[in-house]
């Protein structure tokens, strides 16, 4: 038995284009209000308003946070994705400590709720630019054909 040989022609090669100034500001914005959360966590459950002094294991809760920062650089579409609904639990947790703690850890509570929002923005019009640019660069559609 012999082999067939395969006619199959490699896939045509997409020029590489650079992304739009808004794709790398969304880009950035997500990336900063990650990082921000993840140090304002620390801060806060280690030094700033600890819920025990000398700090607490509630400081572990960014861990989760850590995970995403890796697909956020490599601009990974789907990471943008599950981080905006990943995030509701952070400003939930933001929302009712602003309510609930005393006057340090408000403040603290009301700044992550605005990282919190600021991540969802970020992420939210990153994938939506993503892909109108991606609409924008597919080549059109070959018409059907006509039936004769």
């Amino acid at each position: 038995m012999t082999p067939h040989p395969t006619s199959s022609a490699p896939p045509p090669i997409r020029p590489a284009v650079a992304p739009s100034l808004e794709v790398n500001l969304t880009r950035w914005l997500a990336v900063g209000s990650l990082l921000g959360l993840v140090l304002l966590g620390l801060a806060w459950e280690l030094a700033l308003a600890p819920i025990r002094p000398g700090g607490s294991l509630l400081a572990l809760k960014v861990l989760p946070l850590c995970i995403p920062l890796a697909g956020l650089l490599k601009n990974r579409m789907y990471t943008y994705r599950w981080v905006s609904l990943l995030i509701w639990l952070y400003f939930t947790e933001g929302v009712v400590r602003a309510y609930s703690d005393p006057a340090p850890g408000r403040w603290l509570a009301l700044l992550e709720v605005l990282l919190c929002l600021t991540l969802f923005t970020a992420c939210a019009l990153h994938v939506r630019l993503r892909l109108r640019h991606g609409r924008r660069l597919a080549p059109q559609a070959a018409p059907p054909p006509q039936a004769h």
